[in-house]
């Protein structure tokens, strides 16, 4: 059986050396030692200045909706997956929706302006697939009418645009560190500033307000564990050869599958990527069906992903005006894409795509 994704395990051995440094500390949580080490590494190691390791991604959002004091409209993208929007939805913010471009399938700039009035506080925008939104046009945009940038980058962890990480855009950047990632510490996230104040107040919100014995200000409980960072810890150095692994695979897609009958995301800024994903968007919803159908019968599972258009969801206070996510969000599927995929599976994945196009 291959899945659309398979989580990269370290050597259990070393993992073991770290529980053991746990049981010797018996410190399970509460900003450990170990949580310490992976927040350091993973600033040098991405070239950041703030970076809050937190319990995974939706929450990373959701501290960086409160810690910017964000309580009205927000323009976002509705394509992407659906804690984006319920992220907002749940604290009490008004998703607006612009539509995508159809070339790299992220928030189209040229759109978001029409969006803006006089409660509009902020973009929420996903880096879909990994490929950056167009920052430059946004953070643009987001300085002439005063409004704050939130950067959804579950999928982007080793991603670097103009030489730089590409959480070092907007006013925060949030990332996924989940056991599907690139990158994971099981469950996880991270949220990244370089904002001073910002990164003192997410720090705070993430434990409860504290400060010392006594409250700043509310707060949640967005920690996670000593085992968790210990997860990261092992994952971290193997990065680059995962990432090399991936693109390898990556590219022999792109030999194989018939450009002439499909579509996938052109990446626009100078973007050295991590290869998170492999999309394809067939020419309808039932080619779509056809070519899953026959994937599935030889036991190869992959996914619609992003399925369906956030626009469309029913508990969205009103209707949206989304036509390009609309049309590709039936078509999208997400190929079996991992460290360890076998080449021949490639090569039986892409034949069976292509005979059924």
């Amino acid at each position: 059986m291959i899945n659309v994704t398979k989580t990269y395990l370290p050597p259990i051995s070393t993992y073991q050396q770290y529980v053991e440094k746990i049981w010797k500390s018996n410190q399970l949580t509460n900003h450990g030692p170990l949580v310490q080490e992976l927040e350091k590494k993973l600033k040098d190691f991405l070239g950041v200045k703030y970076c809050f390791f937190v319990s995974n991604g939706t929450i990373a959002i959701q501290i960086a909706l409160k810690v910017l004091g964000i309580k009205k409209d927000v323009i976002t993208t509705p394509f992407s997956y659906c804690a984006t929007t319920h992220s907002l939805i749940w604290e009490n913010c008004k998703p607006v929706f612009a539509d995508i471009s159809n070339k790299d399938f992220c928030i189209d700039p040229q759109k978001i302006e029409a969006q803006i009035t006089e409660d509009t506080e902020a973009i929420l925008a996903t880096h879909v697939y990994g490929n950056p939104c167009d920052v430059d046009k946004i953070a643009e945009i987001a300085q002439k009418h005063n409004l704050k940038v939130i950067y959804d980058a579950a999928h982007c962890f080793g991603v670097n645009v103009n030489n730089t990480s590409i959480f070092n855009y907007g006013d925060i950047s949030t990332c996924s560190f989940h056991s599907t990632k690139v990158f994971h510490t099981t469950e996880g996230g991270a949220i990244f500033t370089n904002d001073d104040d910002l990164a003192f107040l997410i720090d705070r919100y993430r434990s409860f307000g504290h400060i010392g014995d006594n409250y700043l200000t509310i707060g949640i409980n967005g920690k996670n564990s000593e085992f968790h960072a210990a997860m990261g810890l092992c994952v971290l150095p193997d990065v680059p050869k995962i990432i090399e692994a991936r693109k390898a695979i990556f590219e022999l897609y792109d030999s194989l599958l018939d450009w002439t009958k499909l579509v996938k995301p052109v990446v626009s800024l100078p973007t050295e990527t991590n290869y998170a994903y492999y999309p394809i968007f067939l020419n309808s919803e039932e080619t779509l069906f056809r070519v899953r159908e026959k994937l599935q019968a030889h036991e190869i599972f992959p996914r619609r992903y992003f399925y369906p258009s956030l626009s469309s969801l029913k508990f969205v206070a009103e209707e949206s005006n989304c036509p390009i996510s609309d049309d590709y969000a039936v078509r999208a599927l997400a190929l079996p894409l991992f460290y360890d995929l076998a080449h021949d599976d490639v090569r039986l994945i892409a034949s069976i795509i292509n005979n059924n196009l």
